[in-house]
């Protein structure tokens, strides 16, 4: 079930279920999970694209392995808040997960997370290397604060 609107995706989120923020790039997918109380997100892994079966079947085992409840997807909405081709692509690839899973999926306006991410990085003292590893599940966890921040408020 894809949710538009946050507040349908809060309704039908589970009790005490961790969540999995996703930050979707061309070639990776930033990985990110909450606690079961859904207070905190960490940053967990970047998936390398290859394949939708693939990149979908990596997501799946770990929301199956980590009994997550529901899927938070980052929207790459443009600075005015229009939508373009991003989110096109981030609205089909939903539309193809949610044929594979029930769990609830909403979308996270993303603008400026992974901005947000390099700075945390830069401040953290991290190489340039390292950052470029760590970049995409970085902004998938402020993806998935900002969503769970707001959770609290609903």
């Amino acid at each position: 079930m894809i949710s538009e609107e946050f507040q349908d995706f809060a309704d039908a989120l589970p009790q005490m279920k961790a969540l999995i923020g996703l930050d979707l790039g061309e070639k990776t997918i930033g990985v990110a999970v909450s606690d079961r109380m859904r207070t905190v997100a960490s940053p967990l892994e970047t998936v390398r694209r290859k394949k939708f079966s693939l990149d979908s079947a990596r997501l799946i085992e770990i929301a199956t392995d980590r009994e997550i409840g529901g899927i938070v997807l980052g929207l790459p909405k443009n600075m005015d808040g229009s939508e373009g081709p991003r989110c096109q692509s981030t609205r089909a690839f939903a539309r193809n997960l949610s044929r594979l899973t029930d769990l609830p999926i909403g979308f996270w306006d993303e603008r400026l997370s992974t901005v947000a991410a390099e700075k945390a990085l830069l401040e953290a003292d991290t190489t340039r290397k390292r950052r470029g590893q760590v970049i995409d599940h970085v902004a998938a966890g402020y993806i998935l604060q900002g969503a769970l921040d707001r959770l609290r408020f609903l």
